[in-house]
């Protein structure tokens, strides 16, 4: 296990960059001849530019590649040092280099290959930076520097080059291999031969001239984490070849000067992609993106940012404000214990090598690097949460997931005494811009993955996310503060498809998605995904369920008050004559130690694997480690409850879900025991319901004592509506499909409202997920004589019965509010 970075001493992170710089100050090879479109910079301008300006940033660039100038025996950078000696030196070791080649390594010919020679720079880069990197066994060997130059000439000559037009995934053309080359480039620079240089600068001028337009399709605007890419791609060929204007190209591109400001980064959208003020962060049109495209607009933009501080071309949009909102209203919320959230990881949950911590990793490290060069405000309260999630997860260490220059941004925060370790952040989050909701408690966190007409229910293809079928179809993850590996060991490769928590599926075979060659969504038809937000703390939400490939329906919600989670189901209907099935739980018990006690109604069930049962007549379970599980009677259930359980080893290959070209699996057997709680509503049901209550972290004791007292009671669970009530907290959560009455509540037409009364009166909560309505109109089930507060979308009328009207028409979903007396 890595060392944590605690109580170390050694130089902090301004004496690292600074001597970086300084160690890494090397002169750039021979310019090449700059680029025709040069509209941002005039001559006299780019002119007064000085080559020490060039000379400092390429240091600076250096340096973030390396970390700058470090101790290699002290112990917080060894095990980085060895995870970087390891890779590049068995790299190194398989490296062909005869005279005869064809490719640099056997796995990657045909070189011509766009994911072959994408691969191959990206392999290139690795053993660049352990070459530029004190205290590797490669560290400046000229044999290495010299196997390197004669690599980029093969890659340049046999597979990337401007003669080639593009083929295959666009990808590889225009980011991956262009930024590996270019940051190779930039470390072996001082060694480069100008001819070389210009030959390959101007290759990615051809596939990456600038970041507005994506190359292959030229009418297409780039937008999000690949505007973000090609600005950092633009901007180191800009400065090896000590082209002003190309720097500045690179610098306005994250603004989107050449459109007006149409795809700049540092802008809220209302549809499409970036970010959306609700917190949302959307990729590819239609996808919940916050942990992989989101992180890498995160980074790509926090690099440039840091990397042109203080320079002729430093970015100064006053907006980039919008990015530094993003870390507390978009990244924060989805990050557990530095675990990413797999709801906002889209299609990258199928990679063996980027899995929720290694995603996480990567979002607190760009958090960090923000923060250098982030007003102090905002960095004082992003170090410490970073210092809080560092701390915390000691199942999947912060240092053995990143590399020297992040473990010396983590380094600086945790050896600051003045920086205090943040609490995990708690509240209900509704992100209605791309269907997701989480509910964070101070012990645990319950996300929904939601879809609907305008999110994408999975994205798939390139070969991955094959059997993703089900994670938007209300798919429910628990985090556990105890179980930090619960997603990350092996879940997806060894998960019964089929039964993910949280869904109502028809229990169809299916066939793989996304094995040819693009990527591509499937967007189902319902409207309703979402919910509302009252005083940050509870919430509720729905969707609608109108199932791929099948006549299944339903309507379901979740009602999330405090530390409880009532799930409930109405109007299941199918008629395929085949098995419906609602999934409770799934949860992973890893491998090796004793088998977790499950308990149904105070008594202990076998705990070998192979074992099920069929428990019509349970109260309640409760599974040791993760919490309890109660099944209420419930307005419109007929019949016995139809829970099933069982335990089970699954066996399963990272290959069977991932066939990607650089993210493919491997082909190894992994195995993981799990138990599983479903809801069988038989054979093409009608009408079918269902109710139950999650508990996360309570003791069998607590589980037994709340499943007899019934503190939260449904009230509604129908066509009409869904809602439960509160008695003790004085609150009343609904989601109402239609016009209707539910315990004395009165709407005019859908929506989800939560209201709270108290002695000093109420407060209430409205929102139209399914975006239908223009207004909808609450009459309240008691007195209401005036208006302490109220969004400018809200009007009341007071009365023996309040009415509360709301213009939900062009909210987007989003939860309006008003507090009466």
């Amino acid at each position: 296990m890595p060392t944590p970075l605690s109580g170390s001493t050694g130089p902090s992170r301004r004496a690292l960059l600074t001597a970086g710089a300084a160690s890494a100050a090397m002169s750039a090879a021979g310019g090449a001849a700059r680029a025709a479109d040069r509209e941002d910079m005039d001559d006299a301008e780019a002119a007064s530019v000085k080559d020490d300006a060039y000379d400092t940033l390429l240091s600076r660039a250096a340096a973030q590649l390396t970390g700058g100038a470090f101790d290699p025996a002290d112990p917080d950078f060894a095990a980085a040092l060895k995870t970087l000696d390891t890779q590049a030196a068995t790299w190194w070791r398989q490296l062909d280099r005869s005279a005869g080649r064809t490719a640099l390594w056997p796995d990657l010919s045909p070189v011509s290959d766009p994911g072959n020679f994408g691969q191959s720079y990206t392999r290139l880069r690795t053993l660049a930076t352990a070459w530029a990197t004190p205290g590797t066994s490669l560290t400046g060997r000229a044999e290495i520097a010299g196997a390197l130059l004669e690599a980029l000439r093969l890659l340049h000559t046999s597979g990337y080059h401007p003669g080639r037009p593009e083929s295959g995934n666009w990808w590889f053309w225009e980011i991956g291999a262009p930024r590996a080359l270019m940051d190779t480039c930039v470390l072996l620079r001082a060694r480069m031969p100008a001819e070389d240089l210009a030959a390959y600068t101007a290759t990615v001028a051809k596939f990456c001239p600038d970041p507005d337009r994506r190359t292959s399709a030229p009418s297409l605007s780039e937008t999000g984490a690949n505007r973000a890419d090609k600005a950092v791609i633009v901007a180191l060929r800009g400065l090896l070849t000590r082209d002003a204007a190309t720097v500045a190209l690179a610098r306005d591109g994250l603004s989107d000067k050449r459109d007006g400001g149409k795809n700049s980064l540092f802008r809220y959208v209302t549809s499409g992609d970036g970010f959306y003020e609700d917190g949302s962060f959307v990729q590819h049109g239609s996808v919940a993106y916050t942990g992989t495209y989101g992180s890498v607009l995160l980074g790509s933009t926090a690099q440039l940012i840091a990397l042109l501080a203080d320079s002729p071309w430093a970015v100064t949009d006053p907006k980039t404000s919008v990015l530094y909102d993003a870390v507390d209203r978009t990244f924060a919320p989805v990050v557990f214990d530095g675990l990413m959230m797999d709801a906002v990881r889209g299609r990258a949950i199928s990679r063996e090598r980027a899995r929720d911590h290694h995603d996480g990793a990567a979002t607190l490290s760009h958090i960090l690097h923000l923060a250098s060069g982030a007003p102090e405000a905002y960095a004082r309260r992003w170090r410490a949460l970073a210092k809080g999630w560092i701390r915390r997860n000691t199942v999947t260490p912060y240092p053995g997931l990143v590399g020297i220059p992040a473990l010396a941004r983590a380094r600086a925060v945790l050896d600051d005494a003045s920086v205090p370790a943040a609490e995990r952040l708690t509240g209900h989050f509704v992100f209605a811009g791309m269907d997701r909701v989480v509910h964070r408690r101070p012990g645990w966190a319950l996300t929904l993955s939601l879809s609907s007409q305008r999110i994408a229910a999975y994205e798939a293809g390139n070969g991955e996310n094959l059997h993703g079928w089900y994670t938007g179809d209300g798919m429910t993850y628990l985090y556990d503060g105890d179980d930090l590996g619960q997603y990350g060991d092996g879940f997806w490769a060894t998960v019964d498809p089929y039964r993910l928590p949280g869904t109502t599926v028809d229990t169809r075979a299916r066939a793989d998605i996304g094995s040819g060659a693009g990527t591509g969504t499937y967007r189902p038809k319902n409207a309703v995904a979402g919910g509302a937000v009252l005083a940050g703390r509870h919430g509720a939400a729905a969707m609608e369920l109108l199932a791929d490939g099948s006549s299944l329906r339903a309507r379901k919600a979740w009602f999330c008050l405090d530390n409880v989670v009532v799930a409930l189901g109405a109007g299941i209907s199918a008629h395929d004559g085949r098995t419906v099935e609602t999934i409770v739980e799934n949860r992973n018990l890893h491998v090796g130690g004793p088998a977790r006690t499950l308990t149904v109604d105070g008594r202990r069930q076998p705990g070998h694997d192979g074992w099920s049962a069929r428990l019509d007549a349970a109260r309640w379970a409760h599974l040791h480690g993760t919490g309890g599980y109660v099944f209420p009677d419930h307005p419109g259930r007929a019949g016995g409850l139809g829970l099933r359980a069982l335990r089970e080893e699954r066996t399963g290959r990272w290959r069977d879900i991932n066939t990607g070209a650089d993210t493919g699996g491997s082909v190894t057997p992994v195995s993981r025991r799990y138990v599983t709680l479903w809801l069988d509503h038989g054979v093409s049901p009608d009408a079918a319901s269902y109710a139950y209550v999650l508990l996360p972290g309570a003791s069998v004791s607590a589980t037994a004592a709340w499943a007899r007292a019934r503190p939260v009671r449904i009230v509604a669970n129908d066509a009409t509506a869904q809602a439960v009530e509160e008695p003790r907290s004085g609150l009343l959560a609904a989601h109402f499909w239609r016009s209707g009455t539910v315990a004395g509540l009165t709407v005019s037409g859908p929506c989800t409202v939560l209201v709270r009364r108290g002695q000093g009166g109420a407060a209430v909560a409205v929102a139209d997920p399914g975006r239908t309505g223009v207004t909808v109109g609450v009459e309240l089930p008691f007195r209401v004589r005036g208006v302490r507060r109220a969004d400018d979308t809200v009007t009341v009328a007071v009365g023996r019965r309040g009415v509360v009207n709301v213009r939900v028409g062009g909210s987007r979903g989003r939860t309006h509010t008003v507090e009466v007396v």
